[in-house]
């Protein structure tokens, strides 16, 4: 890759803002998802007769929709990631590539 071209991208303005913008997303959601799963594992860990109470008459107990909800909350928070890349993103590092590349 050409040095300058490389250049003329990192002093660009809307790069630096592009780079802050998806690092604290990033961090959010990575502060997020070590919440909810380290607060999972502290459950395990701390409480299991909490999680060991079944639901009813059945043999599903607590821990068993936790655990999913912990799961789903992971494909969630993914599916938030991409479609803000996908729209935001993704609209803003065309916009740098095509002014840079002029």
């Amino acid at each position: 890759m050409d040095t300058s071209l490389t250049q003329r991208i990192a002093n660009d303005p809307r790069y630096q803002q592009l780079k802050a913008r998806r690092s604290r997303f990033g961090w959010w959601l990575t502060v997020a998802m070590l919440v909810v799963y380290y607060g999972f594992i502290l459950l395990v860990a701390f409480d299991k007769q909490l999680l060991a109470t079944r639901i009813g008459e059945g043999v599903t107990t607590i821990g068993m929709p936790v655990g999913l909800g912990v799961i789903i909350f992971t494909i969630v928070i993914t599916g938030l990631y991409v479609r803000r890349a996908n729209s935001e993103y993704d609209a803003l590092t065309d916009q740098i590539t095509k002014d840079v590349l002029k």
